[in-house]
């Protein structure tokens, strides 16, 4: 099992990496991240968990140095969810998706070649059967929402349709 390397901040914001007893650079700690090195930066006078606000600064700096990998609609739509009710759910939403995307990158790649539309089709009904997975476990956890059955005598319902419930 892999240690927690430990990554101490220094008041100057140098970082610190106290496997190897040398400071490192942004760039050296977004390389843990790519060879999946797991690590904790901590505030060395405070013992503040900095781990969240130097991995932002490394996407910060991507951001701004190469194509962009969030528009300006998504950041928007980021700053929109803080201190809504749905935050923690579409925090969890995003890891889920993120988890799914890597995991199935080879796979991703090699059905582009093939049928690019059948590869997006696939990928949205796994996004909206995650989707669904998160909100039903929030509402059952929150007590905020009960799951109700359809009445089948009021209402013909086609199976074979897409549940419209859920669409955007």
């Amino acid at each position: 099992m892999q240690t927690l390397r430990m990554i101490k901040r220094y008041t100057n914001r140098r970082l610190y990496d106290t496997v190897t007893s040398s400071y490192i650079t942004l760039d050296e700690v977004k390389d843990f991240v790519l060879k999946q090195i797991k690590f904790k930066v901590i505030d060395n006078n405070t013992n503040e968990d900095l781990t969240n606000y130097v991995l932002l600064q490394i996407i910060s700096e991507q951001e701004t140095g190469h194509v962009p990998l969030f528009t300006t609609d998504i950041l928007e739509c980021m700053i929109r969810f803080y201190g809504n009710p749905l935050q923690k759910t579409f925090s969890q939403f995003l890891e889920k998706c993120f988890t799914l995307f890597s995991e199935n990158n080879g796979h991703i790649q090699e059905s582009l070649k093939a049928n690019p539309l059948d590869l997006m089709a696939s990928l949205t009904q796994r996004n909206l059967d995650i989707w669904q997975s998160t909100l039903t476990h929030y509402f059952n956890k929150n007590g905020s929402q009960d799951e109700k059955k359809p009445d089948k005598s009021k209402s013909k319902v086609n199976k074979s349709a897409p549940d419209s419930s859920w669409s955007a």
